[in-house]
């Protein structure tokens, strides 16, 4: 019994051998197949992409001094503009600052000047208007005194001149 077990393990090892090897012939003809076809790939995409990569390089070669220039340019052009603004926001405060004080001082002498005209308005009434109207009531009294005296005292009524001065009607 142990020679036909020998015989059945051999019988399934040789099976299984030849299994592998079928398996291992069938890969090698996909892996040639597949090696096959990358090889046709990377000689066509060797025939049409080395031509634009080689041109390519050559213009960012060529290009190159050109965009160093460029960018050295448009750094000088900023640091010129940043520059040019400083000294525009320092015109611009100082010609704010300069502002402010002006309306301040006119503010002031606006404020000084009115408070001058009031002043002079008080001094004109207190010197000229009062004493005026004083004189003023004075003549009135002397001229109302002097008629008073002389006769001449108007009399004037709604009645045909007969009744009593239109002063003298309301107490």
């Amino acid at each position: 019994m142990d020679d036909n077990l020998l015989r059945i393990f051999i019988a399934a090892t040789t099976f299984a051998v030849v299994i592998q090897a079928g398996i291992m012939i069938g890969l090698y003809f996909a892996v040639r197949k597949s090696t096959a076809k990358m090889e046709a790939l990377a000689t066509e995409v060797h025939s049409k992409a080395l031509p634009a990569i080689d041109t390519v390089q050559s213009l960012v070669v060529e290009l190159r001094p050109k965009i160093e220039t460029i960018t050295t340019n448009v750094s000088e052009s900023t640091n010129l503009v940043r520059n040019q603004l400083a000294r525009i926001d320092a015109t611009l405060t100082d010609a704010l600052d300069r502002t402010r004080l002006q309306v301040i001082r006119a503010d002031e002498l606006l404020n000084r000047t009115l408070d001058k005209v009031e002043d002079t308005t008080e001094i004109v009434h207190r010197t000229v208007v009062s004493p005026l109207r004083q004189v003023n009531g004075l003549m009135a009294a002397v001229t109302t005194g002097v008629e008073v005296l002389l006769g001449r005292k108007r009399r004037h009524s709604k009645n045909g001149g007969s009744g009593v001065p239109q002063d003298e009607m309301f107490i």
